[in-house]
C-alpha cells in the first residue's frame, strides 16, 4: 500500500518507471529488515546462513545496489559490475580494507558478483554495513561513474535504506562465506514470506489483493527491464558489427586499388628486367656457381661452430650443475659444523653446570660433615652426663635405702627405749628425723626431675642421631651421584674429543671433496644426505659419532668403517673415497684388465 500512497502523493512518479522501481525496492527493503529484526529478537539474536529471511535480505540488497548500475564493456561482452562501487569503500574507510582483502583472498570466488556478495556478508557480520554504505552514498561524485542519474543509490530512497540498516546491528550473523557458491547463485526475490506475514497481520482481502497486484507489477516490471536490457545489448552489438563490417569493406576496396596499381607497375618492371636478365645470364651463372661454393663452405663452417657451441653449452651446464652440487654439499657441511659447535657449546655448558653442582655438593658435604662432627661431640657429652646422672641416681637410691633402714631401726630402738628416754629428747629427734626425711624427699624429687629432663634430652639427641644417619645416607647418595656425573663428564669429553678429530678430518677433506665433485661431473648422481639414515652396507644408524660418507664411485652413503678405502677413478686421477664393495669390484676389474 505504501507504493500506492507514494503514487497518490507523487502522481508524476507514475510516469517514471525508475521512481516506481525505487519505491518498490524501498518497500521490499523495509519488509526484509523488519522481518530480520523480529526473527532475531525472537530467536536469540543469532542467525545462520541457512535462515531463509537472511538469504532474502541479501537478495534484496543485491537488487538495491544493482538498480541503475551502468553497463560496462569488457572483453567478454557487456556486464554490470557490482564489485566496482563496493571497492570504493576501502578508499573512503581504511577499516574496510580488511574485508576487501579477505574477499580477494577467498579461493572459491571467480566473478565480481560473487565478491560483492561475500563483501555484503562480511560487512553484516562486522556490524558495519550501514556505516560503509553511508560513506558510499555521501560521495555521489564517485558513484556517478557507476550509476545512472536516477539510480537508487543516488536518490533519497538509498539514504532511507541505509538508515534502516542501522537496526541490523542488534543481529549476530553466523555466516560461512567459504562454503557458499556465491558466483552461480540466482538473485530472485521471494515474495511469499512477506505476503504471508502481511496476511497474518491484517487478515483483510483488500490488503491481500493490493499486495498481489504490487507483486505482479514488480514481476512484470522486472521482466520488461530484462527484455529492455537484452534489446539494448543486442542493438549495441548489431551497431558494433555494422561499423566493423563497413570498416572492413573500406579496407578491402583500398587494398584492391593498391594491388591493381602494384600489378601494373610490376608488369612494366618485369618486361625491362627480362631483357636485362637475358643479357646478364651468362655472367650470373659463373657468379652463381662461385657464390654457391662459398655458401657451402660458410654453411659447413657455421655447422661446425654450432656443434662446438652446443658442446660448450653442455659443458657449461654440467659445470654449473657440479658447482651447485658442490655448493650444496659445502652448505650441508657448514650446517653440520654449526650444529656440532652448538652441541659442543651445550655440552660445555652442561659440564660447567655439573662442575658448579659438584662444587656446591662438596661445600654442602663439608657443612654436613661439620654438623655431624659437632653432633657427635654433643652426643658424647650427653652420654657422659647421662652416666654421671645415673651414678648420682644410684648413690641417691643407696642413701635413701640406708636412710629408710636407719629410720626403721630407729623406730625399733625408740619403741624399746620409750620409757627410758625423755619426752623432750624424743620430740627433738623426731623433728630432726622428719626434717632429714623431708630434705631427702626434696632431693629425691629434684633428682627425678633432673632424670626426666635428661631423658627428654636423650630422646631429642636420639632424633638428632637419626637425622644424622639420614644426612649420612644423603651424603653417600650425593657422593655416588658425583661419581656418576664425573664418569658422564669424562665420557662426554671423550666424545667431544672424537668429534673434534672428526671435524678436523672433515675440514681437511673438504678440498678433496671439491676436486672429486669437479671430476665427477658426468659420473654417478650422489644420494642426498637426508634420504639416508642407515649405512648401506652394515645398516648401522648414523649419529653424531657415526658420520655419513659418499662413495665416489656408486654415490651411496656409508659409514667410515665401510668406506675407508681410496682408489683413483677414471674421472679423478687422485685417490678418492670408495666403499668396500666398489673397492673389491674395481680391484677385480683392474686384475682382469691390466691394460
Amino acid at each position: 500500500n505504501s507504493a500506492w500512497m507514494f503514487a497518490i502523493c507523487f502522481p508524476a512518479a507514475l510516469r517514471d518507471p525508475m521512481a516506481m522501481e525505487r519505491a518498490n525496492l524501498l518497500n521490499m527493503a523495509k519488509l526484509s529488515i523488519k522481518g530480520l529484526i523480529e526473527s532475531a529478537l525472537s530467536f536469540g539474536r543469532t542467525l545462520d546462513s541457512d535462515y531463509p529471511p537472511l538469504q532474502q535480505f541479501f537478495v534484496v540488497m543485491e537488487h538495491c545496489l544493482k538498480h541503475g548500475l551502468r553497463v560496462k564493456k569488457s572483453f567478454l561482452g557487456f556486464n554490470k559490475s557490482l564489485w566496482g562501487p563496493l571497492e570504493l569503500v576501502e578508499k573512503l574507510c581504511p577499516e574496510a580494507a580488511e574485508i576487501s582483502a579477505s574477499v580477494r583472498d577467498l579461493p572459491g570466488l571467480k566473478t565480481p558478483l560473487g565478491r560483492a556478495r561475500a563483501w555484503l556478508r562480511l560487512a553484516l557480520m562486522q556490524k558495519r554495513l550501514a556505516d560503509y554504505l553511508r560513506l558510499l552514498i555521501t560521495r555521489k561524485d564517485l558513484l556517478s561513474d557507476f550509476y545512472e542519474n536516477s539510480a537508487l543509490m543516488l536518490e533519497e530512497e538509498g539514504a532511507v535504506i541505509v538508515g534502516l540498516l542501522v537496526g541490523l546491528n542488534v543481529i549476530d550473523a553466523n555466516l560461512c562465506v567459504k562454503g557458499e557458491d556465491l558466483d552461480s547463485q540466482v538473485g530472485v526475490i521471494d515474495f511469499s514470506m512477506y505476503l504471508k506475514n502481511d496476511i497474518d497481520d491484517y487478515r483483510s482481502e483488500e490488503r491481500y489483493t493490493s499486495i498481489l497486484d504490487q507483486k505482479n507489477y514488480v514481476e512484470e516490471l522486472n521482466r520488461q527491464l530484462k527484455k529492455l536490457q537484452e534489446l539494448a545489448i543486442a542493438k549495441n552489438n548489431i551497431i558494433k558489427l555494422q561499423e566493423e563490417n563497413q570498416q572492413l569493406r573500406s579496407e578491402n576496396t583500398l587494398i584492391l586499388l593498391k594491388t591493381q596499381q602494384h600489378l601494373e607497375l610490376t608488369q612494366g618492371d618485369v618486361s625491362v628486367e627480362r631483357d636485362t636478365y637475358k643479357q646478364s645470364r651468362q655472367g650470373l651463372d659463373e657468379m652463381y656457381n662461385e657464390v654457391r661454393r662459398q655458401l657451402k663452405e660458410e654453411c659447413q663452417l657455421r655447422q661446425d661452430v654450432e656443434n662446438e657451441l652446443v658442446v660448450q653449452v653442455s659443458m657449461k651446464q654440467e659445470m654449473e650443475l657440479a658447482m651447485k652440487l658442490l655448493e650444496k654439499d659445502i652448505h650441508e657441511k657448514q650446517d653440520t659444523l654449526i650444529g656440532l659447535r652448538q652441541q659442543l657449546d651445550e655440552v660445555k655448558a652442561i659440564n660447567v653446570e655439573m662442575y658448579q653442582k659438584m662444587q656446591s655438593s662438596d661445600e654442602e658435604m663439608k657443612k654436613k660433615n661439620d654438623v655431624i662432627s659437632r653432633l657427635e661431640e654433643k652426643t658424647n657429652q650427653i652420654t657422659a652426663t647421662m652416666k654421671q646422672l645415673e651414678q648420682r641416681l644410684q648413690e641417691a637410691e643407696r642413701h635413701r635405702t640406708s636412710a629408710e633402714e636407719g629410720t626403721r631401726r630407729f623406730k625399733l630402738d625408740f619403741a624399746n627405749k620409750a620409757d627410758s628416754l625423755q619426752r623432750q629428747i624424743e620430740h627433738r629427734e623426731n623433728q630432726q628425723l622428719e626434717t632429714d626425711l623431708k630434705i631427702e624427699r626434696e632431693w629425691r624429687q629434684t633428682l627425678q626431675n633432673d632424670l626426666h629432663r635428661e631423658r627428654d634430652s636423650v630422646a631429642q639427641l636420639s632424633t638428632e642421631a637419626l637425622q644424622i644417619n639420614g644426612l649420612k645416607k644423603e651424603f653417600h647418595r650425593l657422593q655416588d651421584e658425583n661419581v656418576q656425573l664425573k664418569t658422564i663428564c669424562e665420557d662426554q669429553e671423550k666424545a667431544l674429543e672424537e668429534l673434534g678429530s672428526k671435524l678436523s678430518e672433515s675440514k681437511l677433506k673438504i678440498e678433496d671433496i671439491k676436486e672429486a665433485n669437479k671430476a665427477l661431473q658426468g659420473g654417478q648422481v650422489w644420494l642426498k644426505d637426508k634420504e639416508a639414515t642407515h649405512c648401506k652396507l652394515c645398516e648401522k644408524e648414523f649419529s653424531i659419532s657415526r658420520r655419513k660418507h659418499h662413495c665416489r664411485n656408486c654415490g651411496e652413503i656409508f659409514c667410515n668403517s665401510c668406506s675407508d678405502n681410496e682408489l683413483p677413478l677414471p674421472a679423478s686421477p687422485k685417490p678418492v673415497r670408495v666403499c668396500d664393495t666398489c673397492h673389491a669390484l674395481l680391484l677385480q676389474r683392474c686384475s682382469s684388465n691390466p691394460t
